[in-house]
């Protein structure tokens, strides 16, 4: 009787194939392995204190006398004589309309600046590092 029922759907397969009829998608969805959802990810740790800023960076410089021309002589951190040179350079409207990369130096960031006329904005920094003691 098992035979039976196999040879029932053999015929019916291949009667099925010579049709060009389609199994049902019912049955294709039922084959198909559901798909894998990704892992939960862990939660970041956050922590409540904030970063410490690296102990370089925040040792008071003095600048040069040509550099004191353009930030002030006070001993400042290094992080905020570059936030100085950009407020003198946006004030002065010295960034290059094309090239935004570029500063055009004017007098006294020219003497900063080793003499050049245009410096890239990552040049700049090279530079004025020459000045800080």
């Amino acid at each position: 009787m098992a035979t039976a029922k196999k040879g029932a759907k053999k015929a019916a397969k291949k009667s099925a194939k010579k049709s060009g009829a389609k199994k049902p998608a019912a049955k294709k969805a039922a084959k198909k392995a559901p798909a894998k959802k990704p892992a939960p990810k862990k939660a970041a740790k956050k922590s409540s204190a904030k970063r410490k800023p690296n102990a370089a960076f925040m040792k008071a410089m003095t600048p040069s006398a040509t550099l004191a021309a353009v930030i002030g002589s006070s001993p400042m951190p290094r992080t905020e004589v570059t936030k100085k040179i950009w407020d003198y350079i946006k004030k002065n409207k010295l960034q290059d309309a094309i090239n935004r990369r570029l500063i055009n130096a004017d007098e006294r960031l020219r003497a900063v600046f080793g003499g050049k006329g245009k410096v890239s904005m990552f040049e700049m920094t090279k530079l004025v590092s020459n000045h800080l003691k």
